[in-house]
């Protein structure tokens, strides 16, 4: 395994998000935010972001009735398919707030939607998301600023924005007390994850967990600049085609679920892995698992405890690679740490 990693930011910003997790649930205005979403009246409730921000909004509406995740890359190519009239509240994630589809989504939304309700998340007080101004009722809220990532990839900016938005838009609970819950277990778990690099990776899960997924699969991607690629699916979708981009050198990840029957599924497939592949690297994280996540509030907000573990293969594997952790596509031109070269087409 890779050694020094401290001198990585994006290793110390994996590392920071208990603390980040403690000192917010302290800080965030629960009750005051949830009594203004509920005075908005809205028809329903979209999260819209692009990449890992969209993500987030896939893990909620997974798991909270009512909401809808709408990625800005959809929104700002074809908006009028979404922007018909409804009367949605708007929730835009960023981490900078300024990739081209955030200022995309708030063009539309002023050109078709003027005055739907938005509420911005946001790590960055400088970006388009934190100043700019709504024709209609607009909330904003600016995160620590110490989660705005330094590193190319999202860690402590994804998981403190989608824990804030878990805790206005879930059931109504401690919120102090659950993110110091969260923290404690994350704490605990960081040390047992780590895994020797593969040829291919695969991370597979089921409702909400099924997106957490999607999101390690980027992580390990983005992390070793394509050099791990990575697979992800629903614990019963894999086995229908996806399947066949499992080899012997394969590490396979399965966020499991305690709820019924949907921990049936995700053990069952652990069990025809292992027979079939008996020389793949096969890992149960749940409840029950290799590594045991307990899920007492729902999988929606153990999320970030599964995907921490893809963050920190990803930061091993790419130092292992050889690689600039914190930018991984140093000298190639292609991808950067805020999307850039998307060119806007304006709303007729």
């Amino acid at each position: 395994m890779s050694t020094n990693l401290d001198t990585w930011a994006t290793w110390r910003e994996i590392h920071q998000q208990p603390a980040v997790w403690r000192a917010w649930g302290e800080a965030l205005d629960v009750t005051g935010l949830r009594s203004w979403i509920v005075a908005q009246n809205a028809d329903e409730v979209w999260f819209c972001g692009a990449g890992t921000s969209a993500y987030i909004g896939d893990i909620i509406a997974a798991a909270v009735p009512g909401t809808r995740s709408v990625p800005s890359t959809d929104l700002v190519a074809n908006p009028r398919a979404f922007l018909s009239g409804n009367r949605p509240l708007v929730v835009s994630f960023g981490r900078s707030g300024n990739s081209t589809e955030s200022l995309g989504t708030l063009d539309a939304l002023d050109a078709l939607a003027p005055d739907a309700s938005r509420l911005h998340i946001t790590c960055n007080p400088d970006g388009a998301l934190a100043t700019r101004t709504s024709p209609g009722p607009l909330k904003v809220i600016n995160l620590p600023e110490v989660t705005h990532d330094e590193g190319f990839a999202m860690t402590s900016s994804f998981s403190t924005m989608l824990l804030t938005a878990l805790a206005l838009f879930d059931e109504a609970c401690d919120v102090p007390a659950r993110f110091n819950a969260l923290a404690d277990q994350l704490e605990s778990l960081l040390p047992q994850f780590g895994t020797p690099r593969p040829d291919r990776a695969v991370y597979v899960g089921s409702g909400p967990l099924a997106f957490a997924a999607r999101e390690a699969a980027l992580k390990v991607m983005e992390l070793t600049a394509g050099q791990t690629p990575a697979l992800w699916d629903s614990s019963l979708g894999f086995r229908h085609g996806p399947k066949s981009f499992v080899r012997d050198t394969t590490s396979i990840t399965v966020f499991s679920s305690p709820q019924t029957p949907t921990n049936a599924y995700d053990t069952d497939l652990v069990t025809e892995l292992r027979a079939q592949f008996p020389d793949a690297r096969v890992t149960n994280i749940g409840p029950k698992g290799d590594i045991v996540i307990d899920m007492p509030f729902g999988t929606a907000w153990a999320a970030p405890l599964c995907i921490a573990s893809s963050q920190i293969d990803g930061v091993q594997w790419a130092a292992d690679l050889g690689l600039n952790v914190d930018n991984p596509f140093t000298g190639q031109g292609t991808l950067s740490r805020v999307v850039s070269g998307v060119k806007l087409h304006g709303v007729d």
